[in-house]
């Protein structure tokens, strides 16, 4: 990134372009939604706050200790614990923005996903043009932005990005994700810190993003490896490095400890989330068994879809890792993988709970980048058009699909 004094064309381009295009792909990708939803009888605002999307509202209108018996796990129960397998992040967020004069808990959890896809977009592009200027040395400045932005449009256009426009926590927790990743690759420490604390408030996942917070942190702080520069090439972090360590992990240890001071338990977490939603680490048998049955025995395109998503993902960790993405990247796209295939638990959130790992989606970004305006304009109107269908028919056709 240039040292230079920032230019109109240069906000435009870093900001305005990024969020214009993010929303372009997601209205096209929630028009179709709100045509599936009116063909199946049901309409777009209860399509937006489907399944855990109650969990957010009602955690953010009553708290924990209050969210109706009506919210239940995934095997139709509700206990006094039930609330808490869920982290505070987004749904206080939406809680406080509904103190406010004229919103209501749903237009405040919509607004706040719209809020946090937008710094999403804006992240997310920077991250594309970051590993675009360094992985491909000949590249101009116009191939570099260009391959910000078909990252941008790879990660609107996931096959679940529509969650990126419900009431759901992968709008934020996507957004300080992509921020604190620029962070570590620009090593200013305290953005990543203190984007790994927020990360570790809004999902489970968190912990992840925060592991390689902590380690490129320090290996940059104690200038490993040795010489005139710390890790990556840079200087040494100095004391914003430790700062991020120290507060990295926060927000996740905190929440743990909150469920632990719920519970009495200092597992409780983990126990509520293996009760009610069966998820628990299993080295993949769950994942493994789902994957070969649905390509061998389903007739349905979700659960098809899904396995496929799965394998598709595994093989763009072997194409980055060939690709030389930037190592903190890599790591961290491996982690949130391993995290989902080695766990079992509900096997159709899958592709959700993948979006995350959007990272790995930067070799096929530059990769497109370098082609033709034609081709890969044609190739990302596909990836939308595929990925508005998926995302309709999950959410209005298949019935377990969150």
């Amino acid at each position: 990134m240039a040292n230079s004094r920032p230019t109109p064309r240069d906000a435009a381009d870093d900001w305005a372009i990024p969020v214009i295009v993010f929303f372009a792909i997601r209205l096209i990708g929630v028009g179709v939604l709100a045509r599936f939803a009116d063909l199946r009888g049901t309409n777009l605002p209860t399509t937006l706050q489907l399944w855990d999307g109650k969990w957010m509202l009602a955690i953010a209108r009553y708290g924990y200790a209050a969210v109706p018996a009506s919210n239940t796990d995934a095997n139709g129960i509700h206990t006094a614990d039930t609330a808490y397998a869920f982290f505070p992040g987004y749904p206080y967020t939406v809680g406080a923005l509904a103190k406010l004069p004229g919103f209501s808990v749903y237009g405040a959890a919509i607004v706040v996903t719209i809020i946090a896809g937008a710094f999403a977009a804006v992240a997310v592009a920077r991250l594309g043009r970051w590993c675009a200027s360094t992985m491909d040395p000949d590249a101009d400045e116009a191939r570099v932005r260009t391959a910000g932005l078909v990252l941008l449009v790879l990660f609107a256009a996931a096959p679940m990005g529509v969650v990126l426009s419900m009431a759901y926590t992968e709008a934020l927790f996507c957004a300080v994700v992509a921020w604190s990743l620029v962070g570590v690759l620009e090593k200013r420490w305290l953005l990543a810190g203190f984007t790994a604390l927020a990360a570790g408030l809004i999902r489970p996942t968190g912990v992840v993003l925060i592991a390689v917070v902590m380690l490129t942190a320090f290996l940059c702080a104690t200038g490993i490896p040795r010489g005139k520069t710390g890790a990556a090439g840079v200087a040494r972090g100095g004391w914003r490095a430790w700062v991020a360590i120290l507060v990295a992990p926060l927000g996740y240890l905190g929440y743990l400890g909150v469920v632990w001071r719920h519970t009495g338990s200092p597992t409780g977490w983990f126990e509520i989330q293996t009760a009610g939603w069966g998820t628990e680490f299993d080295w993949g048998r769950a994942t493994f068994r789902f994957v070969n049955h649905s390509l061998v025995h389903s007739g349905e395109i979700a659960p098809v879809a899904t396995a496929l998503v799965i394998v598709a993902t595994i093989v763009l960790i072997a194409i980055n890792v060939a690709a030389r993405t930037p190592w903190p990247l890599v790591l961290y796209g491996i982690l949130v993988t391993a995290t989902i295939v080695l766990s079992s638990g509900l096997m159709m959130s899958r592709a959700r709970l993948l979006l995350p790992a959007f990272v790995l989606l930067i070799p096929i970004a530059n990769v497109l980048a370098r082609q033709t305006p034609p081709v890969r304009n044609t190739v990302l109107a596909c990836v939308i058009a595929l990925s508005s269908w998926f995302g309709a028919h999950m959410l209005t056709v298949y019935p377990h699909a969150m």
